[in-house]
């Protein structure tokens, strides 16, 4: 099975299972998502490709991180992520991407990501749930990280870390690919 088709798959499953543990009518998650109940239930049925905006706001919903949303099934306390088992959630056709490395519910939503950004390209985001911090470290290139309208500077080396319930971005305006590592944990559900 292709990697889109068992993401889908695992994205299906996972949408339906989560979203009747919390005991929310498709209305219910479309309410408190911002998602249409038409879209959820495309997704539940495994007939749609949503984007990644979409399944950041039903995983906020439900309070799991992206990763507990399309995990392919239950691992061991120690879950092990080949290069090849890495999802890559986005991609342009200039070589841009973000890619899930690992990720884990305790106590909130955890991520730990790849990205790597080409020349003239970016990534914006909307705000995540209040409480969300994100810290990203910069391997190669110049980061421009956009937080709530403001730009900073990332050079190769370093880091920086911010609260990410705000529009945000990262945006390569230099030369040379910008390959980072981001981590995202947002708090668990009230």
């Amino acid at each position: 099975m292709p990697d889109l088709e068992r993401v889908a798959q695992s994205l299906a499953r996972n949408l339906k299972r989560l979203r009747q543990e919390h005991g929310y009518s498709l209305d219910a998650l479309a309410a408190r998502s911002g998602v249409s109940r038409g879209m959820i239930i495309q997704i539940e049925q495994a007939r749609t490709n949503p984007s990644v905006g979409t399944v950041i706001r039903l995983a906020d919903a439900l309070g799991v991180s992206i990763a507990g949303l399309i995990d392919y099934a239950d691992g061991p306390t120690v879950r092990m992520v080949t290069p090849e088992q890495a999802v890559k959630l986005w991609e342009t056709p200039a070589g841009s991407h973000g890619t899930l490395l690992v990720g884990t519910e305790a106590p909130g939503p955890l991520e730990l990501w790849s990205w790597r950004l080409m020349p003239g390209e970016g990534h914006d985001s909307d705000p995540h749930p209040v409480g969300t911090a994100e810290l990203i470290r910069v391997d190669a290139g110049e980061l421009t990280l956009v937080v709530d309208g403001e730009e900073f500077r990332v050079p190769a080396g370093s880091a920086a870390g911010f609260e990410a319930g705000v529009p945000h971005g990262y945006h390569n305006t230099g030369s040379v690919p910008v390959e980072m590592t981001l981590a995202i944990s947002v708090p668990p559900p009230r």
